[in-house]
């Protein structure tokens, strides 16, 4: 059933108690759907593409085995947790075959995109203090920063970030929802769906808010204590050169920091603070805060990193050709 045909009276006393939700596309522009679903088939595919060689490219070649390169997959891993759960549904959105989702399926979808985005931010925190150890302790970076380190802080990034959401969606399978089924955008969102119940939300909210709070707040005030000691030792540096060699090591870094906060800080406000703002402000936000993280990081890693792109071209040149160059 396209949404366009759902009346108000769909809406009634008699599906107060339904399981099913129905997502939203980009508001005013439902006649050109299929036009505008070509970019975002693009922009999947470019994330999903670039992931997947990003970590094809760290487990197989033996020179990026090391621990700046783990963590750039986890980051990988983190991002592909993020847009693949919804690529389903925002594409049946876009291309008219079904705006309906069960809402299990929602709050699943919630449940990855809420903790990947959590387990984001907590390896770009793990990232900034590998790039600490390298340039403020080089001696001591292998030392410090072992194998068996680094698969601790990866596990407990993730756990991290995906244990405390859970009461959160626990609490979410008791609520009675008695107004529209109709959500805002073309996948779940937790604040998005919270404004559809018909009680007492307090719980979620605060409890929501304190997540954002501890994690973001306390993982961007790590990454900044960083980067404040990382200027500190570079600015001892001698040699503009070596300053600048130093500095250029954290821009792939800095550059992921700021497309994953930025998007989120900006969907939280608008969901937050600007309820009364257009629709499609509030679709645009998601959508950029779902996609251009996955999309971007393996670019720009890519291309300022010249292990990342040797890596990346033994994957995709023939083995006969790498022969010859090697």
């Amino acid at each position: 059933m396209a949404l366009g045909a759902i009346s108000k009276a769909d809406f009634n006393t008699s599906t107060i108690y339904s399981s099913t939700f129905y997502l939203t596309g980009i508001p005013g522009y439902e006649a050109i759907h299929h036009w505008i679903s070509i970019p975002f088939c693009i922009l999947y595919f470019i994330g999903i593409v670039g992931n997947c060689t990003i970590l094809h490219a760290i487990r197989t070649d033996p020179s990026l085995h090391e621990p700046m390169y783990y963590f750039l997959a986890m980051l990988s891993f983190a991002d592909m947790g993020m847009s693949l759960p919804t690529l389903i549904s925002v594409l049946q959105v876009l291309w008219s075959i079904s705006r309906k989702i069960e809402f299990n399926t929602c709050v699943t979808q919630m449940f990855f995109i809420h903790s990947f985005s959590f387990a984001e931010s907590g390896v770009l925190l793990a990232m900034a203090f590998d790039r600490y150890i390298a340039i403020c302790h080089p001696l001591r970076y292998a030392t410090i920063l072992t194998p068996q380190r680094i698969a601790k802080i990866g596990i407990f990034a993730f756990l991290r970030s995906s244990l405390p959401v859970i009461p959160l969606m626990i609490r979410l399978t008791y609520f009675p929802f008695c107004r529209s089924h109709v959500l805002s955008h073309s996948y779940c969102l937790h604040q998005d769906i919270i404004r559809l119940v018909c009680a007492d939300t307090k719980f979620n909210f605060i409890y929501g808010l304190v997540l954002v709070t501890l994690f973001w707040g306390c993982d961007s005030l790590g990454i900044l204590v960083s980067y404040i000691f990382i200027l500190h030792s570079v600015l001892n540096i001698a040699s503009w050169e070596e300053r600048f060699k130093a500095l250029n090591t954290c821009a792939s870094h800095i550059c992921a920091v700021l497309i994953l906060y930025i998007p989120m800080i900006g969907l939280s406000i608008v969901h937050r603070f600007a309820k009364n703002a257009s629709p499609l402000v509030h679709v645009l936000m998601a959508h950029i805060y779902l996609l251009v993280p996955p999309v971007l990081n393996p670019i720009i890693y890519s291309v300022k990193n010249k292990k990342i792109r040797r890596g990346i071209t033994r994957v995709i040149t023939p083995k006969r050709i790498n022969s010859t160059l090697n």
